[in-house]
């Protein structure tokens, strides 16, 4: 035997915290567009009704797809309470629909983020019991509170315990409130038997100041944003730092992060961040990908295949990605590429250091590098990896003549290193450092640098460090930002250059004060702390266009 089931949504024109608050554009849409949507996606198949006295509120309700009833004056007043309302609109509904109601539902207009789930789970407790007579939404909102008691404030609580050990204490929401057609009066929807039904914080909220209205915007402009990304010791960490550093700016969204199997070392270093991360099966990243539902994706993980981003496209997720230069890329709404030159002008995709995304901690750095006269102290970063362990062989070349001229050298390792053995031997004259969180302050520190060809460039550049630069691979070499042009010293791929080479390059720039404020002017002139803000305006640009 079916169940005949009312939704009412009272909706009247009247409101006075915000004046004509029922039709006014949320996020684009009639705020009674949401009751109306959530309501009629039911699996239980309600009749759902509109009682408003108003009649343009009623023209509205059925181009949404509502019935309506049209609501007498007087029970439309400011002080008119909803059972009477919900009472009459019941008695118009079965005189025109023919048909008794076995539960009616009260669901408000300014709940537009309850879910039809929540409500379909709601109505199925009060169908496998018959002893329910109503069942309420509500929130639980327990707290220290106080209460007035002979003219006094005297705590509603018998001992002062953190939130989650105080007794439940649960708020109504406007969501839903789901009666027995027994129990409907024109004074009452409340039966013998009451339950409540818990919901989420966000489906909780009920507008009726311009503070709830915003924290709805907020939400439903919301969008879940899948950063998918990979690092491990054979290719390095800059992928993950890269993404990490747009993660800090999208405080509007909510960000998920997606690892391939490989990437455990990634994996590591995201959740110290206390991001949301998992971890692929072989093979599966994709599925990985479709499973999380994403609004939107963001892609660092070099370039792309068409097979992959076409699958990930059926999905109507929007796709961005970062240093691209696979065949993929072509289907994708954004690309941006700070590392590597374009050969073609394709729309959508942008290259070029200024969108090269800085931590926070270099946007944060007000300061820059001071050129001294005499160079105190050299500062070795090649990386989260250095897999050539470059570190070990400048460390060679140029100690020696560090020692002679009191020149003090630091040296940074990343994550991925695995080469600490065979720098025992600098220990004596050598700073080693892991792991380091203040990068930007132990750059200001030093006079020159000498570092791979990736992500650290930007950062040198950043605060204006003559850097040397010795490329690990091929693929490095395209990174045309780390140039002469720009400010670096580049001496081409490591592999193939002699150490006369580094030896020579070093002590010129040690001696050349000149060169060295030249090669600072060049770096501080290509303003690499906009890169970001930029940045973020692209992936704004294309999720709102979405």
């Amino acid at each position: 035997m079916s169940t005949n089931i009312l939704i009412v949504i009272p909706a009247r024109g009247g409101s006075k915290g915000i004046p004509r608050k029922n039709l006014r554009a949320l996020n684009g849409r009639p705020l009674l567009y949401y009751s109306i949507r959530t309501t009629t996606a039911s699996r239980h198949q309600p009749d759902v009704v509109v009682s408003s006295e108003d009649e343009e509120i009623r023209m509205v309700a059925r181009k949404l797809g509502a019935g309506v009833i049209k609501r007498d004056p007087s029970l439309s007043q400011d002080d008119t309470t909803l059972d009477g309302v919900i009472h009459d609109a019941m008695r118009q509904a079965e005189a025109a629909n023919g048909k008794t109601y076995d539960l009616v539902i009260t669901a408000q207009a300014t709940s537009p983020l309850l879910e039809t789930r929540t409500l379909d789970e709601a109505i199925d407790q009060m169908l496998a019991d018959p002893s329910i007579d109503t069942m309420i939404s509500a929130v639980d909102d327990r707290h220290l509170s106080w209460e007035e008691e002979g003219g006094k404030l005297v705590p509603a609580y018998s001992a002062r315990l953190n939130r989650q050990y105080l007794p439940v204490r649960y708020r109504e929401t406007g969501g839903f409130f789901i009666a027995r057609r027994r129990v409907v009066t024109p004074t009452s929807r409340f039966g013998a038997s009451v339950r409540v039904c818990p919901v989420s914080d966000r489906e909780s909220i009920d507008i009726d100041t311009y503070a709830d209205w915003a924290l709805c915007e907020y939400y439903l402009t919301r969008k879940r944003v899948l950063m998918v990304t990979t690092g491990y010791p054979e290719i390095g960490l800059g992928h993950v730092y890269n993404l990490l550093a747009i993660a800090g700016g999208m405080v509007g969204h909510e960000l998920i992060f997606l690892v391939d199997d490989k990437s455990r070392l990634a994996f590591d270093t995201i959740a110290a961040y206390n991001y949301l991360v998992s971890m692929t099966e072989p093979g599966g990243l994709a599925a990985a990908i479709k499973a999380c539902k994403p609004d939107t994706v963001i892609n660092d993980r070099l370039d792309t295949t068409k097979a992959y981003m076409d699958e990930l496209k059926a999905t109507g997720a929007t796709l961005i990605n970062f240093e691209d230069l696979g065949p993929g890329a072509a289907v994708a709404d954004l690309v941006i590429n700070a590392m590597y030159p374009e050969r073609a002008v394709i729309p959508n995709h942008f290259f070029g250091h200024r969108y090269f995304c800085l931590r926070s901690e270099f946007l944060l750095t007000r300061e820059t590098v001071v050129i001294k006269p005499t160079v105190r102290q050299v500062l070795l970063t090649f990386g989260g990896v250095d897999p050539n362990n470059y570190t070990r062989r400048v460390l060679s070349l140029i100690v020696p003549e560090c020692r002679q001229r009191g020149i003090s050298v630091r040296v940074i390792l990343g994550r991925g290193y695995r080469e600490q053995a065979s720098l025992e031997a600098f220990s004596a004259d050598v700073e080693i450092l892991s792991d380091v969180v203040n990068m930007s302050e132990l750059m200001l520190d030093a006079d020159l640098a000498f570092t791979s060809a990736g992500r650290t460039t930007f950062e040198t550049a950043s605060l204006g460090l003559p850097s040397v630069v010795i490329c690990q691979n091929q693929r490095e070499m395209t990174h045309f930002f780390a140039g002469a042009n720009y400010g670096f010293r580049n001496l081409g791929l490591g592999t193939e250059i002699g150490d006369d080479t580094i030896r020579n390059a070093f002590l010129e720039l040690i001696d050349d004060e000149g060169q060295r404020g030249y090669m600072s002017e060049l770096m501080l002139a290509q303003q690499i702390k906009s890169g970001r803000d930029n940045v973020l305006q692209l992936i704004k640009q294309t999720i709102d266009q979405a």
